[in-house]
């Protein structure tokens, strides 16, 4: 522990004055015990995963969820928009759907909605790598149909 200080404070001193002002400090603590203490990182969120998450009770569960809460926007009804807003989120361990946001929108109220959708939906049946459970990042298309 001795060596990595005074290794530091070398590089730090060779960096120069200019680089000591810019560069972020780097406080060591050594609590006599022989532990050191870990910045806690950044959970791991994967694109792909052996098992992806999926809405519980599959295609069919969340169509039905799907029907029984859209509320059909009265300006995208009124301009007779339809199409696909695509929202992407992050999927935890748990099931819990995290920071979900429009990828790709179409306005005229729908987007809103499509967040609103999603930000009520049950907890889904999360992603598994070597069958443990893992946060993955998720886009869900949603479509919308203005029936005349």
């Amino acid at each position: 522990m001795l060596r990595f200080t005074l290794l530091l404070a070398s590089l730090i001193l060779f960096a120069g004055p200019a680089a000591a002002q810019t560069s972020t400090a780097i406080a060591l603590t050594d609590s006599g015990s022989g532990q050191s203490s870990a910045v806690a990182a950044a959970p791991i969120v994967y694109h792909a995963a052996d098992e992806m998450p999926g809405f519980p009770g599959g295609d069919a569960a969340f169509a039905k969820f799907l029907r029984a809460k859209i509320q059909y926007p009265a300006e995208a009804l009124n301009n007779g928009i339809s199409g696909k807003v695509h929202i992407s989120f992050v999927v935890d361990e748990a099931g819990h759907i995290l920071d979900p946001k429009v990828v790709k929108g179409l306005g005229f109220g729908l987007d809103e909605e499509a967040l609103r959708l999603v930000r009520i939906m049950p907890w889904w049946n999360p992603g598994k790598i070597q069958g443990q459970p893992v946060r993955v990042a998720y886009t869900l298309p949603i479509v919308f149909r203005a029936l005349e």
